[in-house]
């Protein structure tokens, strides 16, 4: 499938309600746990969107638009939710969260684009020449996968207790990345 805005920005508007209706309320067994050391607890993984909102998706879309001289990305900084975060509620995050979102879909909406605009080109750090096309779509799979990863970290933490069933859950010992 290739990237159509439309369908982009439905998946865009509802991560923060998914995200929000997986966790809001959970204990800290939930939200706190992790598939291991070095790997992202549900907790996180809302401060990773968040950074993101703030630095990544609208930013750099911005920047390709602008068609300046200078259209090299800033580096993401993939661990900056663990300074950003601390001291707040999951609840605060998942506010943040939907708020951020909120905002940017709309900015994302009213610009309108056009076949031509998602076309322009920037340049990514570590891959080069990227589209804007190909940005938009990525943010799309990633909300995806940070929901999917959120879900497969707490399925993991019955990962013993569902006995025999192990076999037919593979989720359930699938890799932890961040």
């Amino acid at each position: 499938m290739d990237f159509d805005l439309t369908t982009g920005i439905a998946v865009l508007e509802r991560t923060p309600r998914t995200v929000r209706a997986l966790l809001a309320g959970l204990p800290p067994a939930w939200t706190d746990a992790t598939e291991g050391p070095e790997t992202w607890s549900p907790y996180v993984i809302v401060g990773h969107l968040i950074h993101g909102e703030r630095t990544d998706w609208i930013p750099r879309a911005a920047l390709i638009l602008a068609q300046g001289t200078n259209r090299r990305f800033t580096v993401f900084d993939r661990f900056a939710q663990f300074h950003e975060s601390e001291g707040k509620s999951l609840a605060e995050l998942l506010d943040e969260f939907e708020g951020l979102r909120t905002e940017s879909v709309a900015t994302l909406a009213g610009w309108r684009l056009t076949e031509a605009q998602l076309a322009l080109e920037g340049e990514h750090p570590e891959f080069g020449v990227v589209t804007l096309r190909q940005l938009l779509a990525t943010w799309v799979a990633h909300d995806l996968g940070h929901v999917a990863q959120t879900a497969r970290v707490m399925a993991k933490q019955y990962r013993e207790a569902v006995g025999p069933w192990r076999a037919y859950l593979p989720v359930l010992d699938r890799g932890g990345r961040r």
